[in-house]
């Protein structure tokens, strides 16, 4: 998604949800996104969570609204952006993607029976990526960096100083590497996709 798209989408609100189950940390990614436009990116932001009877294995859901002026509805209507972390929330939620959204997915976890039409789908193994790191546990700060990559809604250094000021003291430097890992797999897709449709390959 190009900047310019990014800021007219933002001066209209972008609505984002973020699911999958509890245990992945959806809904403090939700707050670090959140954090990132609000507080060090100078828009509005909201966010509403949900959980299923139990916490940890069950659905987890957050939605955000992002905006350069005030939000006065809190709720979604029908988002631009979709991170689907698990099977049943791809399964619940794929098809209610705005026409010209993105999507993100837990490519190991998520195989898309479906992608509607006009919807750009991004994968990252972020349960992967966060094992090799030792860390089952950062995968949802592997997936803000991917996030912010794919999507441009909020920068390198505010996203980066968000996830910073979110996580638990003595943690820091283990989450911002988790970041970059995402940040950085993000960039490297978005690379591949642009040699793709310019029908070049190699480095």
């Amino acid at each position: 998604m190009k900047a310019v798209t990014v800021w007219m989408l933002i001066a209209q609100g972008i609505e984002i949800r973020i699911t999958g189950f509890g245990g992945q940390g959806v809904v403090l990614a939700g707050h670090i996104i959140g954090h990132a436009c609000a507080v060090n990116g100078g828009m509005h932001a909201t966010m509403i969570q949900s959980f299923g009877p139990e916490a940890r294995g069950s659905s987890c859901s957050a939605q955000l609204i992002i905006s350069d002026s005030q939000i006065l509805y809190p709720y979604l209507v029908q988002p631009q952006i979709s991170i689907l972390l698990s099977r049943d929330a791809h399964e619940r939620f794929y098809s209610e993607l705005k026409a010209g959204g993105i999507m993100l997915v837990e490519k190991d976890l998520v195989t898309p029976r479906e992608i509607p039409k006009g919807v750009k789908m991004y994968g990252i193994p972020a349960t992967r990526l966060a094992e090799e790191m030792g860390r089952k546990i950062v995968m949802n700060i592997i997936t803000v960096g991917f996030f912010s990559a794919i999507t441009g809604v909020t920068s390198y250094e505010a996203t980066k100083k968000a996830v910073e000021s979110s996580v638990p003291p003595g943690t820091e430097e283990m989450n911002l590497n988790a970041f970059n890992k995402g940040h950085d797999y993000g960039l490297a897709v978005l690379k591949g996709r642009q040699k793709k449709a310019e029908g070049r390959t190699g480095v």
